[in-house]
């Protein structure tokens, strides 16, 4: 369901670059293309290139403790290694840990003064709840498949300063692929940023990952003459429901390309104190003031190409608010050191839909608008396992979840809520509406029925459940009902596949659990249109 707009825009835009005075602050030259590690990607593929502990031992790890055990057993900080790590990684399983290999915290998953390191979700899932990801003084870091959701810097428990993933003090050549960063609010309710970049960080790739419910999706230099920080590229995204910062960029250079952009409530990309985005084929969409210099003064600046803006709103020029559109153009030319596809912007979200976030199989774009599958087989294969250098056959992996409707969850919308006819103790309704597969409704018995519902009439075609990892198969018969009416709209087992309804609009549905082999356990309600 679409906020009300002023009116409806759809624009592809590609202008050349003009001159610009000169940017402020510490110049960052563009480096030179280098081999790089397969499968890093973007400016995490220079400077050396990034592979993580590629040739190192390989270690599993369930709690926290155990990866920092893992970085302290080294022999040394730079003695590769990959860590697998499966469940939940929270405050209660993570503790300091000391050694000659590590410099670890008790309260976040701590990667000070290392490099070669590679943590990959594996087998049910990596889910770090309410602990932030800290790199500080490191280098050559793979943080791959996992969720990060809840960080908070206030309230309790905090951790990391409220970021989901945080590089800080001369960091080099990080790549996070396929994660999902969550919070549950902005900066009153104790969040800060998804993904933080200061203190002369540069050469980071965030691939294929979700950014969602946040008040800060993430920025590049924490103050204005914090300019030392660069080269980040950020490429098949998707940032939804997001006030501002996605990112904010003061100084160096960023590269965004087909990145999907939903429903940014305040700004979106806000170059800053002579920063220069490179802005190629994203998707922006139900959004307001998507690209521009927002809340300062110091200019910052873009190249746009090639860019789709849909049902977008922008503000009037002001002294401290410089929007780019309503007809973006660029104020100057960015140059790439690395060669990159580009799907066209209009199937970006299609594309994005089915690679961003943890746990889809680690699929990526052709770069022609159609999918690879990830690995299949071997020890970490399907959608827990690292990317091979070449696709492997395309048939499902074991825990994909259910075939995906296309377009914007509904569930998801603002003003979306959610109920049923009963709750297990530790679960919630509005779990199956938060965008994280680690939080899950249960029945308090094996049959029950959970509902989203909106405060005007929406229509829905589409349904589509997801099972918590572990448990799919659990569910036996069910039906979908029209909550205003008690209609069923549709009626099956099994909740392994999307289910197709007929177009209806209302104000809820239903989806009601009849039979079960255990306790259900649903980790998203999707509705589609």
């Amino acid at each position: 369901m679409r906020k009300p707009v002023a009116r409806r825009l759809q624009i592809a835009v590609a202008v050349a670059g003009t001159a610009v005075a000169a940017t402020v602050g510490v110049a960052l030259s563009i480096p030179e293309a280098s081999a790089a590690a397969a499968g890093a990607t973007g400016f995490a593929s220079v400077n050396g290139g990034t592979t993580g502990g590629a040739g190192g031992a390989t270690v599993r790890a369930t709690t926290g403790t155990a990866i920092h055990t893992a970085l302290c057993n080294r022999a040394s900080s730079s003695t590769p290694i990959i860590i697998q790590v499966e469940g939940t990684i929270n405050h209660g399983n993570t503790t300091k840990v000391s050694g000659a290999g590590c410099n670890t915290a008790a309260d976040r998953i701590e990667l000070k003064e290392i490099s070669n390191v590679t943590i990959v979700g594996v087998g049910n899932g990596a889910v770090f709840d309410q602990l932030g990801i800290h790199i500080r003084d490191s280098s050559n870091i793979i943080v791959q498949n996992v969720t990060v959701q809840n960080v908070k810097k206030s309230g309790s428990p905090t951790s990391n300063g409220g970021d989901a993933i945080g590089m800080e003090s001369t960091v080099r050549n990080v790549w996070v692929d396929h994660a999902t960063l969550l919070a549950s609010g902005g900066e009153d309710a104790g969040y800060d940023g998804l993904f933080d970049m200061k203190d002369d960080t540069q050469y980071v790739t965030l691939s294929y990952s979700t950014l969602r419910n946040s008040g800060r999706g993430g920025l590049i230099g924490s103050s204005e003459s914090d300019t030392s920080n660069g080269f980040v590229t950020f490429h098949h995204n998707l940032y939804e429901n997001i006030d501002s910062r996605t990112p904010l960029l003061r100084g160096g250079v960023a590269h965004m390309y087909n990145n999907h952009y939903l429903n940014l409530n305040e700004s979106g990309i806000n170059s800053r104190a002579g920063a220069k985005a490179k802005v190629d084929n994203n998707y922006f969409e139900d959004s307001k003031d998507v690209l521009g210099t927002f809340y300062t003064d110091a200019a910052g600046y873009w190249q746009v190409g090639g860019n789709v803006f849909d049902n977008v709103t922008w503000s009037a020029p002001g002294s401290e608010n410089n929007p780019a559109g309503p007809n973006p153009t660029s104020n100057t030319t960015v140059s790439i050191p690395y060669a990159f596809t580009l799907d066209s912007a209009s199937c970006v979200p299609n594309i994005v839909r089915q690679t961003a976030g943890d746990r889809t199989g680690l699929k990526t774009s052709t770069g022609t608008c159609a999918v690879t599958q990830g690995p299949t087989t071997g020890p970490t294969a399907g959608p827990s396992s690292p990317r091979p250098s070449s696709p492997a056959p395309s048939s499902p992996p074991p825990s994909a979840g259910p075939s995906q409707p296309s377009g914007s969850n509904l569930s998801l919308a603002s003003g979306a809520g959610a109920d049923g006819s009963s709750k297990a103790s530790g679960t919630s309704y509005g779990n199956v509406k938060d965008g994280s597969l680690g939080t899950i409704w249960s029945p308090s018995g094996s049959t029950g029925s959970i509902s989203i519902k909106w405060g005007s009439a929406t229509t829905v075609g589409s349904i589509a459940i997801r099972e918590a990892s572990g448990s799919a198969g659990t569910i036996g018969a069910w039906r979908v009902l029209n909550g205003d009416t008690g209609a069923v709209l549709a009626s099956g087992s099994g909740a392994g596949a999307a289910v197709t309804i007929p177009r209806t609009s209302l104000k809820k549905v239903t989806f009601e659990i009849t039979s079960a082999t255990g306790t259900p356990k649903v980790a998203e309600f999707e509705t589609y249109a």
